[in-house]
């Protein structure tokens, strides 16, 4: 099966999965494009590892259906799988083996030569430590060798399901700059990950997820772009009133000594004349920068079950982890 040009790599029609009484994906349809870099967050039990296993074929759907690489068939999805590289949250090698004797097997597997195992073990950095046994590796290291693995065969599709999940400021380093390699070589990626400020450091495009269904959806530079205006005046129970009101707000919130309010059309003028035919004048106006973290946790209205906390080395990273999502 052959890719037309211009067709996504994957896209989904209403995917769902249930099992009795529970939905883990619930009528999702979203599209990855060529090239992009594409990040899928959501808070606990959202249904991110449940759409992994669908799309790798490890759990069949109850509803919807998806296509990879333009096809959809069984017939079809059987040749893309041929052509996606997948990693989950843990890697699974042999603890005595070395390295590059891990990536002998899956090579054995997959049908790559010696020149392919060196090839990807030296786009990970782990060519010098190649002969060290699994075992001695440290979790980033470990991480990297599954990457490795991962890219045996030069696959179009890259599914990585939290790849730098536990790791260190300078481990989650590597793993981003591998990351952007790929994508900057042109590889498609769908990034499963709760560490908000890497999939912002790393993604191009973003989903969120809660509750089995996709809430937002867009590239990450118009996600964290949209417009978010803060304000002030000297009456602010009736400014946060009023911009409560206001056609264009999508939502608002009353923060310390401001309003802030996002804004459907970004147009900080009209919003202004209106609160000023009110009677209300502001002393402040102005657009602020949102991390993805706000856009998160905004979509998501800290939902509960959601908790943004420092994870273990992240002290001043400015990664926030929001639990074990699936």
């Amino acid at each position: 099966m052959t890719s037309v040009p211009g067709t996504p790599i994957i896209q989904t029609f209403g995917l769902s999965k249930r099992y009795r009484k529970t939905t883990a994906v619930d009528e999702i349809s979203f599209r990855v494009e060529p090239g992009q870099v594409f990040g899928f967050l959501g808070p606990n039990g959202a249904g991110k590892t449940t759409t992994i296993g669908l799309l790798l074929g490890i759990i069949t759907p109850t509803g919807g259906r998806f296509e990879l690489f333009g096809g959809g068939s069984a017939s079809d999805l059987h040749a893309a799988r041929r052509r996606i590289g997948a990693t989950l949250e843990t890697p699974n090698f042999y603890p005595y083996l070395s390295g590059r004797d891990n990536l002998r097997i899956v090579a054995n597997v997959k049908r790559r030569d010696a020149a392919e195992i060196e090839r990807v073990l030296d786009l990970v950095g782990l060519g010098r430590r190649a002969k060290h046994k699994f075992k001695a590796y440290s979790l980033g290291m470990k991480q990297r060798l599954a990457l490795a693995a991962t890219m045996l065969g030069d696959p179009e599709l890259i599914i990585l399901d939290e790849p730098a999940n536990g790791l260190d400021p300078e481990g989650m380093r590597e793993i981003r700059e591998i990351i952007r390699g790929l994508g900057e070589r042109g590889k498609t990626i769908f990034l499963s990950s709760h560490l908000l400020s890497e999939v912002e450091r790393t993604c191009t495009h973003v989903a969120i997820i809660q509750n089995g269904r996709i809430i937002r959806q867009d590239s990450v530079a118009d996600v964290t772009s949209h417009g978010v205006a803060g304000l002030r005046s000297a009456d602010l129970e009736a400014l946060a009133a009023a911009v409560g009101e206001y056609p264009a707000a999508l939502w608002s919130d009353r923060r310390g000594d401001r309003v802030v309010a996002e804004l459907d059309d970004g147009d900080l003028a009209a919003l202004n004349a209106w609160l000023g035919a009110r009677g209300i004048h502001l002393s402040h106006m102005a657009l602020e920068a949102r991390s993805l973290e706000d856009v998160f946790m905004e979509a998501t209205g800290a939902a509960e079950g959601v908790s943004a906390e420092v994870g273990p080395g992240d002290a001043g990273s400015g990664s926030h982890q929001l639990g074990e999502v699936r």
